[in-house]
């Protein structure tokens, strides 16, 4: 009898390039965006636990980091993090938004008057990211770090099939190019514990890193493996990685993460409050919401993800797998525009709460009338006990 969740460590639909047959491999995991103030606050937490025993010095990241939302009160924040009011800031959105740099939304070596006034300046405003429109309404804020271009370094996991693969390039940052082509690469096994700083050394991952720096970024790496193990993330980019000469201290600037969502009831309580937010521009619809909440109280799983409610093809299919096969040949036939949702429930929900997964898919599809009629697919491939004839 097969369990009512997925497992985590299990690979799901991402694509990743396997960086020794440099071919696409799919994975199975359920990986979910995080803030960056979330992703960052795991490293500072777990960092220094994980470093390896050898080594005489930990390095222990910086904490200052504070999350601004529409409910934040920017008259009181300094009473409780007074370093506001004494360091040089940097302050960014913190709505999984790539390329905040080039985009112009990121406020450097700024004074907290200053923060504040940038804050107003963005905040609740329309702005048009690509294909997407949203409001501004997170921001991260941090200490700035002086450093030189010579001291950015680009470092990324990700999880493939068969482990995980480490990627480094100096010169990192605003203009780090395309990595898959530039980045240097060690891959390691899904059941090897043992990358030590001698074998990342060895391995010549860190080439062009300065010699009295190459230990020490050496041993992050490693306990940078270890904390995304612990964590079960899916991947975890850091650009830039910055090491200034004048203390060594190494600091993590800005980050891009996902975690695997399935591992949640085995490190929930190590993730501590973590929030998974919609992509910039989309807001979570109430009848998504309903699902969620269902989903928070079974043992099944019931997921659902409108993608145009104006659509013709809605589908509800029983096993994740199945839900993904639907979709993808949806696709193939080159109906992808037309494809309304993207959902699954398997793991025996109880009839209830497959009549409310049914009604609610069903009450979407109906909103939006269409002369031309509406497609509605019922179906799935399951290898457990879902009832499939919903």
């Amino acid at each position: 009898q097969e369990s009512k969740k997925p497992q985590p460590n299990k690979r799901t639909t991402n694509k990743r390039n396997n960086s020794r047959t440099n071919t696409t491999v799919h994975l199975v995991m359920s990986a979910k965006a995080i803030r960056e103030y979330d992703g960052r606050s795991l490293l500072v937490k777990y960092i220094p636990e994980e470093y390896p025993s050898q080594q005489q010095r930990i390095i222990s990241l910086d904490s200052r980091l504070v999350l601004i939302t529409p409910k934040t009160n920017l008259d009181t924040l300094p009473t409780d993090h007074p370093w506001l009011l004494t360091t040089p800031l940097v302050i960014k959105p913190d709505q999984l938004i790539k390329r905040r740099g080039k985009l112009g939304l990121v406020g450097l070596n700024l004074k907290w008057e200053q923060c504040i006034k940038w804050i107003h300046d963005h905040i609740d405003r329309d702005i048009t990211i690509g294909p997407a429109t949203g409001k501004l309404d997170h921001f991260v804020v941090s200490p700035y770090v002086a450093h030189s271009k010579s001291d950015e370094y680009y470092v990324c996991i990700q999880s493939d099939r068969e482990g995980e693969v480490i990627m480094f390039k100096t010169g990192g940052g605003v203009d780090v190019g395309n990595v898959d082509e530039t980045a240097s690469r060690l891959h390691v096994d899904i059941d090897d514990d043992g990358l030590t700083v001698q074998r990342i050394l060895d391995d010549g991952i860190l080439d062009g890193v300065p010699d009295d720096r190459l230990e020490s970024l050496a041993s992050f790496v490693v306990a940078l493996l270890r904390v995304y193990r612990r964590l079960h993330f899916a991947m975890l980019e850091i650009n830039p990685l910055v090491q200034t000469d004048d203390d060594g201290q190494i600091h993590v600037v800005d980050l891009a993460a996902k975690l695997d969502e399935t591992a949640s009831f085995l490190c929930g309580a190590d993730w501590g409050r973590i929030a998974f937010p919609p992509q910039f521009g989309r807001t979570t619809c109430p009848e998504e919401q309903f699902i969620r909440d269902l989903d928070s109280k079974t043992g099944a799983s019931l997921k659902l993800t409108v993608l145009n409610e104006k659509a013709r093809i809605w589908t509800m299919v029983a096993g994740g797998g199945a839900s993904v096969v639907y979709a993808d040949t949806i696709c193939d036939l080159g109906f992808g525009h037309e494809l309304a949702n993207y959902g699954e429930y398997s793991g025996a929900p109880s009839t209830e709460d497959t009549y409310n997964y049914a009604k609610t898919v069903i009450g979407l599809m109906c909103k939006e009338k269409d002369p031309r009629g509406k497609i509605f697919i019922v179906g799935g491939g399951i290898a457990n006990f879902t009832d499939v004839a919903a």
